[in-house]
């Protein structure tokens, strides 16, 4: 739980931030804690202001994108057990939340909440322009350049996680004899 006394970096809250829908969210644990509040709590506030909270504000997961989310997301193992399916916040239900909530936790920390949505948006946008930027001059150029512009290309990709392989793994001695 974050102490409600902690400054919380732009990180803490950029990690916390999840593609789902076509949305950028933050479920409901995660918002709870930045906000100082049991998450029970947070949807409760929720429930009692339903007109407050229209579909592209707030929706709650199927199981399979439960599932998925707990599956890819460490910091969200303590929802693999969880009977009830969370909520999802858009920016503008994270914000509503704030001021539902009405405690000077969630007020100061809905400003830091939107500023990282919004820096999320800006990286995404500058990336996309990026990407039309070189299509534009992929087109312009010739054949000469197409080794340049496939190399650009693959440092824009998100480099692959690597699997660690399960088992035992089998080192080839050195013995005294140099085999």
């Amino acid at each position: 739980m974050i102490d409600s006394k902690e400054i919380v970096p732009y990180e803490v809250i950029d990690r916390r931030i999840l593609h789902l829908r076509g949305h950028k969210v933050l479920l409901d644990a995660d918002l709870a804690e930045l906000y100082g509040v049991p998450t029970k709590a947070l949807n409760q506030a929720v429930k009692r202001n339903r007109e407050r909270f229209p579909e592209d504000f707030v929706f709650q997961l199927a199981a399979a994108e439960k599932v998925q989310v707990v599956t890819l997301c460490d910091h969200l193992a303590r929802l693999k057990y969880a009977k009830a399916l969370p909520y999802a916040f858009t920016e503008h239900g994270a914000l509503m939340a704030a001021s539902v909530l009405n405690s000077p936790r969630a007020v100061e920390m809905s400003v830091f909440v939107v500023r990282a949505f919004v820096r999320l948006s800006q990286v995404l946008a500058t990336h996309a322009v990026l990407a039309r930027k070189l299509s534009a001059l992929e087109k312009q150029y010739d054949e000469q350049f197409k080794v340049v512009f496939e190399a650009i290309r693959a440092l824009m990709k998100e480099p692959a996680k690597k699997k660690k392989a399960i088992g035992f793994g089998v080192k080839e001695a050195k013995g005294k004899y140099g085999k």
